[in-house]
């Protein structure tokens, strides 16, 4: 009896290496394979040669070397991606819409495809004018040549309701493993403390919010850290900006990509702080309400369904450092703060709930 068959592209392939989609892609991946799926991935492999094939716990892998790098490199790979997958006739599930003009392909030879359309990228402050037009070309192409899209979050089920019917779109959130437990010995490592800092963890661009975070929390002796993740290069204007602007209770790491580490530092954190301005919904601020984190988040739409009632909000730097002023040193607040966003985790965003949600859908393609 022929397995059902799905192949996942977008991603830079399995196992995770990179970010929220590749993440991801292979809890889906490992998912669909333990309930009997053929899984296909394809791999972005840096340097040249011919595409090869191998497997991963079972997932099957389309390695497809590329020697051109940054987002030129993306669009290869997408397009040789989406070539080999023309040859067969499997359902496809495309992750992000970036390059959605490639699936014009899949249209004229019949083959259907699942695009999960993540944020409005457009929106973005950090893109120049001939990016938001590709993003915003490509944010139609993909609303009108996938045969059913996914969204990530009511918002941007709104926003593609605008290009397509409602019928066309589902819903489904990103996921994330409950963290109820963690090691301490990571903590040693940077000299912190559990329960003497906050945590922030987000590209260092203007849309996240990093510059107002830091000075609010930099106005005042705190007692305790910031503690920031993420790469600060020292010939980006914006990210020397943010660490000028810090006070010597703001502690940056740099980006760490070890899981176990990034769970620590999250798990010990007396509140995660999320400037997110735009975005569906975003895998940091889910994980950090796995992880039982307090959670202090930019007021917008996205952010208010993903962290719910439980959460504080701050609009702009004034209100940030307010919050933190208020809320930080309550231990009473902070304790049902953790007790509501674990809550809110259980009710929307278990990986048992998003994946089996996935194979519903996958099955209805088939």
């Amino acid at each position: 009896m022929k397995k059902n068959t799905v192949r996942i592209l977008g991603t830079r392939g399995v196992p995770a290496a990179h970010g929220g989609f590749e993440t991801f892609a292979e809890h889906l991946a490992l998912y669909l394979v333990n309930k009997g799926w053929e899984v296909i991935v394809y791999c972005q492999v840096d340097g040249e040669g011919p595409i090869f094939e191998d497997s991963w716990q079972g997932v099957k892998r389309v390695n497809i070397p590329v020697k051109t790098s940054g987002a030129a490199g993306t669009i290869i790979f997408d397009l040789k991606s989406t070539l080999h997958t023309a040859r067969s006739k499997d359902l496809v599930l495309t992750l992000g819409y970036n390059t959605a003009i490639f699936c014009l392909i899949y249209r004229l030879r019949g083959i259907t495809n699942l695009i999960n359309m993540d944020g409005i990228e457009w929106h973005r402050q950090k893109w120049g004018k001939v990016a938001k037009f590709w993003f915003w070309l490509n944010d139609w192409a993909g609303s009108w040549l996938g045969n059913h899209l996914i969204a990530d979050h009511p918002e941007i089920a709104r926003h593609l309701e605008s290009r397509v019917r409602a019928e066309k779109i589902t819903t489904i959130p990103y996921g994330a493993d409950k963290v109820t437990a963690a090691k301490l010995d990571y903590l040693e490592k940077y000299d912190l403390q559990a329960g003497k800092y906050a945590i922030l963890i987000a590209r260092a661009e203007p849309e996240n919010s990093i510059l107002e975070v830091v000075k609010a929390w930099s106005r005042t002796r705190r007692n305790a850290k910031l503690v920031v993740l993420g790469k600060y290069a020292a010939e980006h204007a914006y990210q020397q900006r943010v660490k000028a602007a810090a006070s010597d209770e703001v502690i940056f790491l740099g980006a760490i990509y070890e899981k176990p580490v990034v769970e620590s530092l999250r798990y010990f954190s007396m509140a995660y702080i999320h400037g997110h301005q735009v975005g569906g919904t975003n895998p940091s601020l889910v994980e950090a309400l796995a992880a039982g984190n307090p959670v202090l988040a930019h007021d917008n739409k996205f952010n208010r369904w993903v962290a719910g009632d439980g959460a504080a909000y701050f609009a702009n730097e004034d209100e940030c450092a307010q919050k933190v002023t208020e809320i930080l040193p309550v231990s009473s607040t902070l304790e049902t703060m953790e007790t509501a966003s674990y809550k809110r985790h259980d009710e929307s965003f278990t990986w048992t709930a998003v994946l089996g949600d996935y194979e519903k859908l996958l099955l209805k393609f088939l």
